[in-house]
Protein backbone atom coordinates (compact mmCIF):
# COMPACT_ATOMS: atom_id res chain seq x y z
CA UNK A 1 0.00 0.00 0.00
CA UNK A 2 1.55 3.66 -0.54
CA UNK A 3 -1.25 5.23 0.67
CA UNK A 4 -2.18 5.65 4.83
CA UNK A 5 -5.83 5.93 3.48
CA UNK A 6 -5.81 3.44 1.36
CA UNK A 7 -8.30 0.16 3.15
CA UNK A 8 -6.46 -2.17 5.49
CA UNK A 9 -9.13 -4.64 5.72
CA UNK A 10 -8.53 -5.64 1.87
CA UNK A 11 -6.16 -7.23 -0.29
CA UNK A 12 -2.96 -8.94 1.00
CA UNK A 13 -0.93 -7.23 4.06
CA UNK A 14 2.66 -8.32 3.60
CA UNK A 15 4.73 -6.35 5.24
CA UNK A 16 7.66 -7.35 7.54
CA UNK A 17 8.84 -7.07 11.19
CA UNK A 18 12.65 -7.88 11.68
CA UNK A 19 11.64 -9.10 15.60
CA UNK A 20 15.04 -8.56 18.11
CA UNK A 21 13.93 -9.93 20.92
CA UNK A 22 18.14 -9.72 23.08
CA UNK A 23 18.14 -6.63 20.98
CA UNK A 24 21.30 -5.50 20.16
CA UNK A 25 22.97 -8.16 22.66
CA UNK A 26 25.65 -10.48 20.98
CA UNK A 27 28.21 -12.93 22.68
CA UNK A 28 30.50 -11.83 19.08
CA UNK A 29 32.07 -9.28 19.07
CA UNK A 30 32.36 -8.61 15.16
CA UNK A 31 34.73 -5.67 14.10
CA UNK A 32 32.13 -4.27 11.63
CA UNK A 33 28.69 -5.29 12.89
CA UNK A 34 26.63 -1.66 12.92
CA UNK A 35 24.31 -3.22 15.55
CA UNK A 36 26.27 -3.42 19.31
CA UNK A 37 26.91 0.01 19.79
CA UNK A 38 22.53 0.45 19.87
CA UNK A 39 22.85 -0.55 23.28
CA UNK A 40 23.44 3.05 23.61
CA UNK A 41 19.76 4.10 22.73
CA UNK A 42 18.83 2.24 25.43
CA UNK A 43 20.50 3.50 28.47
CA UNK A 44 18.25 2.22 31.38
CA UNK A 45 18.61 -0.80 30.17
CA UNK A 46 20.10 -3.03 32.55
CA UNK A 47 19.37 -6.99 30.48
CA UNK A 48 18.17 -6.69 26.75
CA UNK A 49 15.73 -9.51 27.05
CA UNK A 50 12.17 -9.17 25.76
CA UNK A 51 9.28 -9.35 28.50
CA UNK A 52 6.58 -12.26 27.96
CA UNK A 53 3.62 -9.18 27.65
CA UNK A 54 5.86 -7.79 24.87
CA UNK A 55 6.12 -11.46 23.09
CA UNK A 56 2.47 -12.54 23.76
CA UNK A 57 1.40 -8.75 22.12
CA UNK A 58 3.59 -8.86 19.40
CA UNK A 59 2.92 -12.31 18.25
CA UNK A 60 -1.00 -11.32 18.35
CA UNK A 61 -0.91 -8.17 16.83
CA UNK A 62 0.84 -9.11 14.08
CA UNK A 63 -1.07 -11.83 12.93
CA UNK A 64 -4.08 -9.78 13.30
CA UNK A 65 -2.32 -7.48 10.80
CA UNK A 66 -1.90 -10.28 8.41
CA UNK A 67 -4.27 -11.32 6.08
CA UNK A 68 -2.26 -13.80 4.18
CA UNK A 69 -2.80 -17.56 3.71
CA UNK A 70 -0.08 -17.71 5.54
CA UNK A 71 2.21 -16.31 8.14
CA UNK A 72 5.79 -15.42 8.66
CA UNK A 73 8.34 -14.43 11.33
CA UNK A 74 11.98 -13.30 11.37
CA UNK A 75 13.95 -13.17 14.35
CA UNK A 76 17.19 -11.56 14.65
CA UNK A 77 19.82 -9.81 16.67
CA UNK A 78 22.22 -9.12 18.42
CA UNK A 79 22.07 -13.14 18.70
CA UNK A 80 18.57 -14.47 18.91
CA UNK A 81 20.23 -17.83 20.57
CA UNK A 82 20.85 -15.62 23.84
CA UNK A 83 17.46 -15.79 24.71
CA UNK A 84 17.21 -19.67 25.11
CA UNK A 85 15.48 -22.62 23.43
CA UNK A 86 13.00 -21.97 25.79
CA UNK A 87 12.15 -18.72 24.58
CA UNK A 88 11.16 -19.77 21.20
CA UNK A 89 9.45 -23.03 22.01
CA UNK A 90 7.27 -20.33 23.67
CA UNK A 91 7.12 -18.16 20.40
CA UNK A 92 5.71 -21.55 18.69
CA UNK A 93 3.24 -22.05 21.53
CA UNK A 94 2.00 -18.72 21.22
CA UNK A 95 2.13 -18.25 17.67
CA UNK A 96 -0.15 -21.75 17.08
CA UNK A 97 -2.72 -20.15 19.75
CA UNK A 98 -2.74 -17.18 17.86
CA UNK A 99 -2.88 -17.92 13.91
CA UNK A 100 -6.72 -19.52 13.73
CA UNK A 101 -4.90 -22.78 11.75
CA UNK A 102 -3.10 -20.76 9.44
CA UNK A 103 0.53 -22.27 8.53
CA UNK A 104 2.97 -19.90 10.31
CA UNK A 105 6.84 -20.02 9.29
CA UNK A 106 9.95 -18.86 11.15
CA UNK A 107 12.86 -17.16 9.87
CA UNK A 108 15.92 -16.94 12.36
CA UNK A 109 19.79 -15.24 11.70
CA UNK A 110 22.31 -16.69 13.94
CA UNK A 111 26.21 -16.66 14.27
CA UNK A 112 25.32 -20.20 15.05
CA UNK A 113 27.77 -20.38 17.67
CA UNK A 114 25.25 -21.44 20.48
CA UNK A 115 23.90 -23.90 18.50
CA UNK A 116 23.75 -27.93 19.60
CA UNK A 117 21.66 -30.74 18.63
CA UNK A 118 19.17 -29.94 21.24
CA UNK A 119 18.69 -26.53 19.20
CA UNK A 120 18.80 -28.37 15.86
CA UNK A 121 16.28 -30.46 17.02
CA UNK A 122 13.64 -28.03 17.53
CA UNK A 123 14.82 -26.28 14.81
CA UNK A 124 14.38 -28.90 12.06
CA UNK A 125 11.35 -30.22 13.85
CA UNK A 126 9.52 -26.78 14.15
CA UNK A 127 10.58 -26.06 10.48
CA UNK A 128 12.91 -22.95 10.97
CA UNK A 129 14.81 -21.14 8.21
CA UNK A 130 17.69 -20.34 9.50
CA UNK A 131 20.50 -17.64 8.22
CA UNK A 132 24.02 -18.63 8.99
CA UNK A 133 26.50 -16.23 9.37
CA UNK A 134 29.37 -17.03 7.42
CA UNK A 135 32.19 -14.76 5.78
CA UNK A 136 34.01 -17.64 4.18
CA UNK A 137 37.37 -20.24 4.69
CA UNK A 138 39.12 -19.49 8.28
CA UNK A 139 41.24 -16.66 7.64
CA UNK A 140 38.73 -14.48 5.81
CA UNK A 141 35.30 -15.63 8.02
CA UNK A 142 38.04 -14.39 11.35
CA UNK A 143 39.47 -11.53 10.23
CA UNK A 144 36.43 -9.95 11.48
CA UNK A 145 33.73 -12.32 12.97
CA UNK A 146 35.51 -12.59 16.12
CA UNK A 147 34.30 -12.82 19.93
CA UNK A 148 34.71 -10.35 22.79
CA UNK A 149 38.03 -11.53 23.24
CA UNK A 150 38.85 -11.11 19.90
CA UNK A 151 39.21 -14.58 19.20
CA UNK A 152 37.97 -16.04 16.04
CA UNK A 153 34.81 -17.77 15.47
CA UNK A 154 35.01 -19.83 12.25
CA UNK A 155 35.76 -23.35 13.96
CA UNK A 156 32.36 -22.96 16.31
CA UNK A 157 30.64 -21.59 13.36
CA UNK A 158 31.50 -24.33 11.11
CA UNK A 159 30.56 -26.95 13.91
CA UNK A 160 26.66 -25.22 13.17
CA UNK A 161 26.99 -25.86 9.69
CA UNK A 162 27.50 -29.28 10.42
CA UNK A 163 24.33 -29.67 12.95
CA UNK A 164 22.14 -28.21 10.73
CA UNK A 165 22.67 -30.26 8.05
CA UNK A 166 23.09 -33.40 10.59
CA UNK A 167 19.33 -32.36 11.45
CA UNK A 168 18.42 -31.22 7.96
CA UNK A 169 17.62 -28.24 8.90
CA UNK A 170 16.69 -25.48 6.64
CA UNK A 171 19.44 -23.05 6.14
CA UNK A 172 21.04 -19.93 4.12
CA UNK A 173 24.12 -18.32 4.68
CA UNK A 174 24.65 -14.51 4.86
CA UNK A 175 28.23 -13.12 4.17
CA UNK A 176 29.88 -10.32 4.35
CA UNK A 177 31.43 -8.30 1.85
CA UNK A 178 34.57 -6.40 3.09
CA UNK A 179 37.08 -4.07 1.77
CA UNK A 180 39.27 -7.45 1.02
CA UNK A 181 36.55 -9.38 -0.84
CA UNK A 182 36.76 -8.38 -4.17
CA UNK A 183 40.43 -10.42 -4.41
CA UNK A 184 38.75 -13.21 -2.78
CA UNK A 185 35.50 -13.56 -4.76
CA UNK A 186 36.16 -17.05 -6.22
CA UNK A 187 37.62 -18.23 -3.09
CA UNK A 188 34.49 -17.38 -0.95
CA UNK A 189 32.29 -18.54 -3.52
CA UNK A 190 34.24 -22.17 -4.04
CA UNK A 191 34.13 -22.84 -0.23
CA UNK A 192 30.99 -21.86 0.61
CA UNK A 193 29.42 -24.41 -2.64
CA UNK A 194 31.97 -26.97 -1.45
CA UNK A 195 30.39 -27.00 2.00
CA UNK A 196 27.17 -27.62 0.46
CA UNK A 197 25.56 -24.61 0.59
CA UNK A 198 22.55 -23.98 -1.57
CA UNK A 199 21.31 -20.72 -0.94
CA UNK A 200 23.36 -17.51 -0.47
CA UNK A 201 23.27 -13.93 0.74
CA UNK A 202 26.48 -11.19 -0.22
CA UNK A 203 25.94 -7.88 2.19
CA UNK A 204 28.25 -5.19 1.49
CA UNK A 205 29.68 -3.68 4.68
CA UNK A 206 29.62 0.44 3.97
CA UNK A 207 29.85 2.37 7.51
CA UNK A 208 31.14 5.42 7.78
CA UNK A 209 32.46 7.15 10.92
CA UNK A 210 29.57 8.81 13.26
CA UNK A 211 28.88 12.59 11.65
CA UNK A 212 26.73 14.87 14.34
CA UNK A 213 23.72 12.99 14.35
CA UNK A 214 24.78 9.58 15.40
CA UNK A 215 27.32 11.75 18.02
CA UNK A 216 24.44 13.64 19.42
CA UNK A 217 22.63 10.15 20.58
CA UNK A 218 26.13 8.49 21.66
CA UNK A 219 26.57 6.53 18.70
CA UNK A 220 30.13 6.28 16.96
CA UNK A 221 29.14 5.08 13.15
CA UNK A 222 27.19 7.80 10.82
CA UNK A 223 23.64 8.30 11.16
CA UNK A 224 21.30 7.49 7.56
CA UNK A 225 21.45 10.28 5.48
CA UNK A 226 18.58 12.80 4.50
CA UNK A 227 17.85 11.79 0.98
CA UNK A 228 16.98 15.53 0.30
CA UNK A 229 20.05 17.09 1.88
CA UNK A 230 23.54 17.70 0.83
CA UNK A 231 25.99 15.13 2.85
CA UNK A 232 29.47 14.09 2.24
CA UNK A 233 30.19 10.76 2.31
CA UNK A 234 32.58 11.36 5.53
CA UNK A 235 35.29 8.91 6.43
CA UNK A 236 34.39 5.51 5.66
CA UNK A 237 35.23 2.44 8.18
CA UNK A 238 38.74 0.84 7.12
CA UNK A 239 36.50 -2.67 6.30
CA UNK A 240 33.76 -0.82 4.38
CA UNK A 241 33.98 -2.73 0.43
CA UNK A 242 34.36 0.78 -2.14
CA UNK A 243 32.08 0.77 -4.63
CA UNK A 244 34.40 -0.83 -7.28
CA UNK A 245 35.05 -3.37 -5.10
CA UNK A 246 31.54 -4.86 -5.02
CA UNK A 247 30.95 -4.47 -8.40
CA UNK A 248 34.29 -6.50 -9.08
CA UNK A 249 33.03 -9.10 -5.99
CA UNK A 250 29.76 -9.50 -7.53
CA UNK A 251 31.33 -10.32 -11.27
CA UNK A 252 33.63 -12.55 -10.00
CA UNK A 253 30.97 -15.10 -7.78
CA UNK A 254 28.67 -14.76 -10.99
CA UNK A 255 30.99 -15.61 -14.10
CA UNK A 256 31.31 -18.48 -11.72
CA UNK A 257 27.87 -19.44 -11.01
CA UNK A 258 26.54 -18.77 -14.17
CA UNK A 259 29.39 -21.24 -15.71
CA UNK A 260 28.14 -24.44 -14.02
CA UNK A 261 25.78 -23.56 -10.62
CA UNK A 262 22.62 -22.14 -12.49
CA UNK A 263 19.34 -23.82 -10.72
CA UNK A 264 21.52 -25.58 -8.25
CA UNK A 265 23.08 -22.83 -6.25
CA UNK A 266 21.10 -20.06 -5.85
CA UNK A 267 22.39 -16.36 -5.04
CA UNK A 268 19.81 -13.78 -3.78
CA UNK A 269 21.22 -10.93 -5.96
CA UNK A 270 21.33 -13.26 -9.32
CA UNK A 271 17.58 -14.28 -8.46
CA UNK A 272 16.37 -10.46 -7.69
CA UNK A 273 18.27 -9.84 -11.20
CA UNK A 274 16.53 -12.39 -13.19
CA UNK A 275 13.65 -11.48 -12.07
CA UNK A 276 14.35 -7.75 -13.12
CA UNK A 277 15.57 -8.52 -16.98
CA UNK A 278 12.36 -10.86 -16.84
CA UNK A 279 10.36 -7.95 -16.66
CA UNK A 280 9.29 -8.03 -12.65
CA UNK A 281 9.59 -5.84 -9.92
CA UNK A 282 12.08 -6.35 -7.83
CA UNK A 283 10.69 -8.22 -4.36
CA UNK A 284 13.94 -7.43 -2.70
CA UNK A 285 13.41 -4.15 -0.47
CA UNK A 286 16.54 -3.22 -1.58
CA UNK A 287 16.06 -3.15 -4.97
CA UNK A 288 12.40 -2.65 -4.73
CA UNK A 289 11.16 1.35 -5.93
CA UNK A 290 9.30 1.99 -2.62
CA UNK A 291 10.27 0.66 0.60
CA UNK A 292 8.95 0.97 4.29
CA UNK A 293 7.10 -2.28 4.72
CA UNK A 294 9.94 -4.07 6.51
CA UNK A 295 10.30 -2.27 10.09
CA UNK A 296 12.50 -3.19 12.94
CA UNK A 297 11.05 -4.27 16.46
CA UNK A 298 13.21 -4.00 19.33
CA UNK A 299 13.59 -6.16 22.41
CA UNK A 300 11.00 -3.57 24.47
CA UNK A 301 8.27 -3.41 21.54
CA UNK A 302 9.75 -0.44 20.09
CA UNK A 303 9.16 -0.25 16.36
CA UNK A 304 11.87 1.75 14.16
CA UNK A 305 11.26 2.57 10.43
CA UNK A 306 13.98 -0.19 9.42
CA UNK A 307 16.42 -2.37 11.00
CA UNK A 308 19.12 0.16 9.43
CA UNK A 309 17.36 3.26 10.67
CA UNK A 310 17.06 2.35 14.12
CA UNK A 311 17.80 5.75 15.46
CA UNK A 312 15.40 8.53 17.13
CA UNK A 313 14.35 10.23 14.51
CA UNK A 314 12.70 6.60 12.86
CA UNK A 315 10.92 5.86 15.75
CA UNK A 316 7.15 4.74 14.75
CA UNK A 317 6.10 4.12 18.06
CA UNK A 318 5.95 0.42 20.81
CA UNK A 319 3.93 -2.24 20.50
CA UNK A 320 2.28 -2.04 23.29
CA UNK A 321 0.34 0.95 22.83
CA UNK A 322 0.14 0.67 19.18
CA UNK A 323 -1.50 -1.34 16.49
CA UNK A 324 1.33 -2.36 13.71
CA UNK A 325 -1.15 -0.96 11.24
CA UNK A 326 -1.16 2.19 12.86
CA UNK A 327 2.37 2.26 12.31
CA UNK A 328 3.36 0.46 8.98
CA UNK A 329 0.73 3.08 7.36
CA UNK A 330 1.28 6.68 9.18
CA UNK A 331 2.15 9.27 7.12
CA UNK A 332 5.72 8.86 8.06
CA UNK A 333 6.15 5.62 7.41
CA UNK A 334 4.23 6.07 4.29
CA UNK A 335 6.77 8.87 3.73
CA UNK A 336 9.94 6.98 4.70
CA UNK A 337 8.65 4.75 1.85
CA UNK A 338 8.01 7.06 -0.48
CA UNK A 339 10.79 8.79 -0.34
CA UNK A 340 13.28 6.07 -1.92
CA UNK A 341 11.63 6.59 -5.08
CA UNK A 342 10.67 10.29 -4.64
CA UNK A 343 14.03 11.59 -4.20
CA UNK A 344 15.75 9.38 -6.49
CA UNK A 345 18.30 11.34 -8.40
CA UNK A 346 17.58 12.75 -11.91
CA UNK A 347 21.24 10.82 -12.97
CA UNK A 348 19.82 7.66 -11.24
CA UNK A 349 16.15 8.28 -13.78
CA UNK A 350 17.96 8.00 -16.65
CA UNK A 351 20.06 4.93 -16.00
CA UNK A 352 19.71 2.01 -18.31
CA UNK A 353 20.02 0.01 -15.06
CA UNK A 354 17.16 1.71 -13.44
CA UNK A 355 14.25 -1.26 -13.82
CA UNK A 356 16.87 -3.46 -11.45
CA UNK A 357 18.34 -0.74 -8.80
CA UNK A 358 15.82 1.90 -8.40
CA UNK A 359 18.59 3.84 -6.37
CA UNK A 360 19.19 0.86 -3.95
CA UNK A 361 19.20 0.94 -0.05
CA UNK A 362 18.59 4.69 1.22
CA UNK A 363 20.83 3.90 4.07
CA UNK A 364 23.84 3.97 1.10
CA UNK A 365 22.53 6.88 -0.64
CA UNK A 366 24.91 9.59 0.88
CA UNK A 367 27.19 10.65 -2.14
CA UNK A 368 26.12 13.46 -4.53
CA UNK A 369 25.35 13.18 -8.76
CA UNK A 370 28.18 14.38 -10.40
CA UNK A 371 26.00 17.75 -10.94
CA UNK A 372 25.51 17.65 -7.59
CA UNK A 373 22.15 16.63 -6.74
CA UNK A 374 22.30 14.96 -3.52
CA UNK A 375 21.29 11.22 -2.69
CA UNK A 376 22.95 9.13 -5.04
CA UNK A 377 23.89 5.62 -3.69
CA UNK A 378 27.86 5.04 -3.02
CA UNK A 379 27.99 1.92 -4.28
CA UNK A 380 26.41 3.10 -7.61
CA UNK A 381 29.67 2.72 -9.58
CA UNK A 382 29.21 -1.18 -8.75
CA UNK A 383 26.61 -1.77 -9.45
CA UNK A 384 26.71 -0.34 -12.85
CA UNK A 385 29.95 -2.94 -13.45
CA UNK A 386 28.01 -5.27 -12.41
CA UNK A 387 24.95 -4.77 -14.40
CA UNK A 388 26.76 -4.20 -17.55
CA UNK A 389 28.52 -7.48 -16.56
CA UNK A 390 25.20 -9.52 -16.82
CA UNK A 391 23.71 -8.26 -19.23
CA UNK A 392 24.30 -10.31 -21.87
CA UNK A 393 23.90 -13.21 -19.64
CA UNK A 394 20.72 -11.72 -18.40
CA UNK A 395 18.90 -11.08 -21.76
CA UNK A 396 19.82 -14.60 -22.31
CA UNK A 397 18.28 -16.56 -19.27
CA UNK A 398 15.36 -14.26 -19.56
CA UNK A 399 15.21 -15.32 -23.15
CA UNK A 400 14.87 -18.78 -22.01
CA UNK A 401 12.34 -18.03 -19.38
CA UNK A 402 10.08 -16.47 -21.80
CA UNK A 403 10.11 -19.48 -24.24
CA UNK A 404 9.39 -22.20 -21.17
CA UNK A 405 12.97 -23.20 -20.95
CA UNK A 406 14.81 -22.87 -17.57
CA UNK A 407 17.04 -20.23 -16.90
CA UNK A 408 19.70 -23.11 -16.40
CA UNK A 409 19.82 -23.85 -20.19
CA UNK A 410 22.39 -20.84 -20.13
CA UNK A 411 24.61 -23.99 -19.63
CA UNK A 412 24.18 -25.32 -22.55
CA UNK A 413 24.76 -22.51 -24.98
CA UNK A 414 28.15 -22.57 -26.30
CA UNK A 415 29.81 -18.90 -25.57
CA UNK A 416 29.96 -17.13 -29.26
CA UNK A 417 34.21 -16.74 -30.44
CA UNK A 418 35.66 -13.16 -28.93
CA UNK A 419 35.76 -10.47 -31.82
CA UNK A 420 39.87 -10.01 -32.66
CA UNK A 421 39.57 -6.41 -31.29
CA UNK A 422 38.94 -7.59 -28.08
CA UNK A 423 41.53 -9.99 -27.48
CA UNK A 424 44.32 -7.85 -27.59
CA UNK A 425 46.37 -8.46 -24.94
CA UNK A 426 45.24 -11.52 -23.46
CA UNK A 427 47.49 -14.08 -22.53
CA UNK A 428 47.29 -17.80 -23.60
CA UNK A 429 46.91 -18.75 -20.09
CA UNK A 430 44.54 -15.93 -19.40
CA UNK A 431 40.91 -16.29 -18.51
CA UNK A 432 39.05 -16.17 -21.84
CA UNK A 433 36.89 -12.64 -22.08
CA UNK A 434 34.14 -14.59 -23.70
CA UNK A 435 33.38 -15.57 -19.90
CA UNK A 436 33.05 -19.20 -21.00
CA UNK A 437 35.20 -19.64 -17.68
CA UNK A 438 38.22 -21.32 -19.92
CA UNK A 439 41.78 -20.63 -20.52
CA UNK A 440 42.20 -18.36 -23.64
CA UNK A 441 44.16 -21.24 -25.56
CA UNK A 442 41.24 -23.64 -24.71
CA UNK A 443 38.98 -21.57 -25.89
CA UNK A 444 38.20 -18.33 -28.37
CA UNK A 445 42.04 -18.59 -28.95
CA UNK A 446 42.20 -21.84 -29.99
Amino acid sequence: MSSSSQSRTTGPRTFHVMAKPIGPQCNLGCTYCFYLEKEKLFPQEEQFRMRDEVLETYVRKYIQSQNTPEIGFAWQGGEPTLMGLDFFRKVVALQRQAAGGRPVHNSFQTNGTLLDDEWCRFLAREKFLVGLSLDGPEPIHNRYRVDKAGHGSFARVMNALELLKKHRVEFNTLTCVTRQSPDEAVEVYDFLKGQGVKFMQFIPIVERAGDRAAHAVGLDLAAPPDLRAVDNSGTMMPWAVSPEGFGQFLCKVFDEWVKEDVGQVFVNIFDVALGAWCGQEPNLCTFARRCGKAVALEHDGSVYSCDHFVYPAYFLGNIMGKSLEEMLYSPEQVAFGNDKWEALPAVCRACEFLFACNGECPKHRFINAPDGEPGLNYLCAGYKTFFKHIDPKMKAMAGLVQKGRPAADIMKEVPAPVAAERVSGVGRNDRCPCGSGKKFKKCCGK
